[in-house]
Order: structure tokens, then C-alpha cells, then sequence
């Protein structure tokens, strides 16, 4: 399994609303792209893909943009790339026949790993990970 950069970027974005949710604040593509070292262009076509799943909102107008369409504790990690890409693991394995049958429990297994772990992982725990983070200091 491979993930590609739209994942990353796709990730990226969602930490970024997710980072501004709290304050209702709008988020300019411009804006967020520089935050989040995305390129704008492709920045607005994953928004579209991330809006259509019911993950971001946008708002129109002079002072529009985005925002989270509902909580960073509501939103996966499972979700977004979903929303980006389909299935997070997919084989032809799992619905060939000539398959053997304990081959294919074997792929089916990694898959409900692979799902179970994306969907485990909120955007609310990134962002209280980062906010212990910020709290440390070293000596």
C-alpha cells in the first residue's frame, strides 16, 4: 500500500481547519495553502473532493473560504483519505475465486487492519498531540 502526496496534502488541510475550528474562523485557500505548504491549485481541487464528503464547508463571498463541516473528534483520519482515494486497501485478491481461501482471509485481515487503524486516528487527538507538544520545553 502507497499512499500519494493528495493523501498527505488531503491531511494536511483537514490539521489545518481543524486548527482554526474552535474560532469559526474562515480559511482563504491562499491562506491555508501557505500554512500548510500546499500548492493553491491543487489545494482547491482537494477541497472540492474533501466538501463533497461532507468534510469541509465553504463560504462564499469577499471574506470566504473553508472550515471543518463538523468537529476535528467527528473526522478520521480514515475519512479524509477515503474521501481522496475510495478504498484505503484494495486487492482483486479479495474477490477472485481462484484465490486461495487462505491467502484471501490473509488480505482481508490486512485490510480491516489498515481501516481499523485510519479510523482510529481523530482529528481532535492530532491536534491535542500538538498542543502537549507546543506545552514542552527541553533543557
Amino acid at each position: 500500500m502507497k499512499l500519494s502526496v493528495k493523501s498527505d496534502y488531503a491531511a494536511r488541510a483537514v490539521l489545518g481547519l481543524a486548527r482554526h475550528h474552535h474560532t469559526g474562523e474562515v480559511l482563504r485557500v491562499d491562506e491555508l495553502a501557505a500554512e500548510q505548504g500546499i500548492p493553491p491549485n491543487y489545494l482547491v481541487q482537494i477541497l472540492l473532493e474533501l466538501k463533497a464528503q461532507g468534510i469541509a464547508k465553504s463560504v462564499r463571498g469577499k471574506q470566504g473560504g473553508y472550515l471543518l463541516a463538523r468537529a476535528p473528534a467527528d473526522i478520521t483520519l480514515g475519512h479524509v483519505l477515503r474521501a481522496v482515494h475510495g478504498e484505503l486497501f484494495d486487492t482483486p485478491a479479495l474477490s477472485d475465486s481462484q484465490c486461495a481461501p487462505e491467502l484471501r482471509a490473509a488480505w482481508l485481515q490486512l485490510k480491516t487492519a489498515v481501516d481499523t487503524t485510519a479510523d482510529s486516528i481523530e482529528f481532535q487527538q492530532l491536534l491535542e498531540e500538538s498542543a502537549l507538544k507546543d506545552k514542552m520545553y527541553y533543557i
